[in-house]
């Protein structure tokens, strides 16, 4: 499927989307853009609006150009995906008229989707659906696992049934927040204070908020139902340490990556924390250089002040990366994703927290420490990405039949 002249694979990498993470994904997409090996692949930034509206052109990889966004589309190429017999291109919209062999010479070959998007609508499934009904392979989860990772409680009840020690989390919907005391006496019922409150969907810490009294938990749900129509609530942890570790790999063989401790100002890891801090990597213990990376300013590697490695004893080390590494086999992921864990310092126990399919920065600076430099992580994602789609390719999705030829809409009423 590559370039016949080059022998390069041809990589959309896509970013964006209608999602309240599209400017921490213009930064993560952008870095792996910087870090991406010029010699295998012809790559095609590709940015998505918060309309859902694909761009190309010459400013799209840019990160600079996107100070100012309606500038920068003035001067791109808006297109879509167009799925022809001999393979998926991005073409120019709206369609102009068709030129020799059926398509026209402004028409990007596509071999691959990279995408790299975080949140709601994009993460979720919504686009992994997408990519797969148009027939283009696309790195990363599969629909299912997408899904699984952005539900945080479907996860915790698949998770749980498997053995890997979760939070009981109770659910709550629109229809509970009609009726507001009724709802807050149930949260305090079923888990008591101190509560944490998050939307059921969202990442980068979005809406996520720990209350510790009736007036404060007002605040937290409300603030937590402006992003999901679902929310969570969990007994919040007192005394905790929050340790993140990735997995490489697909579901017949995952690695894990070194383990970090991120360092936060409140109770919770918060976005200003992971996007608008003073850069982590200089302020932390062992903190993730970025320098030789292309790591840009603001990204989730050079933001977060960490721990790296963090202070686990060889055993609570092992622990950590033998249970990341059955998370994301027992939901079925693929490429890279970052899983998030809670220590209970009162009882030792250890949770998993959630499972991130697309992580910020791609968790690549927890991958180097263990000899995996960025430019190599990606090569691994986008192995993997053609390994699923050889996989794919033999399964059988349709099959000749007559069923058509015979049909009657004579008997619909009976």
């Amino acid at each position: 499927m590559s370039d016949s002249e080059s022998g390069k694979l041809r990589i959309a990498v896509l970013f964006g989307g209608r999602s309240v993470e599209h400017e921490v994904s213009i930064i993560s997409a952008l870095q792996a853009v910087q870090n991406m090996d010029t010699e295998k692949y012809i790559i095609t930034p590709l940015y998505m609006t918060k309309e859902a509206n694909m761009y190309v052109g010459e400013d799209i990889g840019k990160i600079e150009a996107y100070k100012d966004i309606p500038s920068l589309l003035s001067r791109s190429t808006r297109v879509i995906f167009v799925h022809e017999e001999t393979g998926v291109y991005l073409t120019p919209y709206p369609v102009k008229k068709v030129g020799l062999f059926g398509r026209k010479e402004e028409d990007i070959p596509v071999d691959l989707v990279f995408p790299v998007v975080h949140g709601t609508n994009v993460e979720d499934g919504t686009l992994q659906g997408y990519l797969k009904t148009i027939g283009v392979p696309f790195a990363g989860c599969d629909v299912t696992p997408s899904c699984l990772g952005m539900d945080k409680y479907a996860s915790k009840v698949i998770l749980k049934e498997n053995g890997v020690p979760v939070l009981d989390g109770f659910v709550y919907t629109l229809s509970d927040y009609a009726d507001m005391e009724h709802m807050l006496d149930s949260i305090e019922n079923n888990v008591g204070y101190p509560v944490i409150i998050k939307p059921y969907d969202l990442g980068s810490s979005v809406g996520i908020s720990v209350a510790r009294d009736r007036d404060a938990l007002v605040n937290s749900v409300n603030d937590a139902f402006r992003y999901a129509r679902r929310i969570i609530a969990e007994h919040a942890i007192t005394k905790l340490r929050e340790i993140n570790c990735a997995v490489l790999g697909d579901d017949s063989h995952a690695e894990a990556s070194e383990c970090e401790e991120p360092l936060h100002t409140a109770d919770i890891l918060s976005y200003a924390d992971k996007y608008e801090g003073n850069g982590g990597a200089k302020g932390a213990k062992g903190g993730a250089k970025s320098g030789s990376t292309g790591a840009k300013s603001g990204s989730m590697a050079t933001s977060v002040q960490r721990k790296l490695p963090a202070e686990l004893s060889p055993e609570q080390r092992e622990e950590v990366r033998n249970m990341a590494v059955k998370a994301f086999q027992v939901l079925g992921c693929s490429g890279v994703a970052r899983i998030d864990f809670m220590i209970d310092e009162e009882t030792g126990k250890l949770y998993l927290n959630e499972l991130n399919t697309i992580p910020g920065s791609l968790a690549f600076y927890l991958f180097e420490p263990l000899g995996i430099p960025y430019k190599k992580l990606i090569d691994r994602i986008v192995d993997l990405a053609m390994k699923k789609s050889r996989e794919d390719e033999a399964l059988t999705f349709s099959f000749d039949t007559n069923i058509l030829a015979n049909a009657s809409f004579g008997g619909v009423k009976k």
